[in-house]
C-alpha cells in the first residue's frame, strides 16, 4: 500500500486540501495549510479504495489527489500524515494537529481519574 513517490517530497511545502467532516477539518478549522514534507514514499493509488473500504477516512488529498492525512472514525484519535505537523509547530503557535492530540491524551487521563481507574490499568481511549 506504500509505495516509492514518482517525485520525491523531501524539503517540499505543498497545499494539503482537508476534507470537510473529518477531524482534521476541526482540527485546522480550514479547507486547507501547507505542511512540510520529508519523504519519498506515499499512498499507492491502486489501494486507496481499498482503504476507504476497510474504514479508514481519507480526510486531506494533495493538488493531484493524493492522500495526505488519513484517519480511523470512532478511534479516539487516530490520523496519520504523510507529512510531518512538528516541522511548522513551536510552542507559541503549536500545530493543530499536535494540539488536538494532546487534548485528547488530557481528556482522556481526566475521564480515567475521574473513573477511578489507576494508571496503566488498561488501555488509554482519548474521546
Amino acid at each position: 500500500m506504500i509505495s516509492p513517490l514518482a517525485c520525491s517530497l523531501v524539503g517540499q511545502a505543498q497545499t494539503v486540501i482537508i476534507r470537510p467532516g473529518t477531524l482534521a477539518a476541526e482540527l485546522y478549522g480550514s479547507g486547507e495549510a501547507v505542511e512540510d514534507y520529508y519523504c519519498s514514499y506515499g499512498v499507492n493509488v491502486l489501494y486507496q479504495q481499498r482503504l476507504e473500504d476497510g474504514g479508514l477516512t481519507i480526510s486531506a488529498l494533495g493538488g493531484a489527489g493524493e492522500v495526505r492525512i488519513v484517519e480511523l472514525p470512532g478511534h479516539p484519535f487516530f490520523l496519520a500524515t504523510l507529512f510531518l505537523p512538528q516541522a511548522r509547530s513551536t510552542p507559541d503557535t503549536p500545530h493543530p494537529l499536535l494540539s488536538g492530540y494532546a487534548a485528547a491524551v488530557n481528556g482522556a487521563a481526566a475521564r480515567r481519574s475521574a473513573s477511578g481507574a489507576r494508571p496503566g490499568a488498561g488501555p488509554v481511549h482519548a474521546r
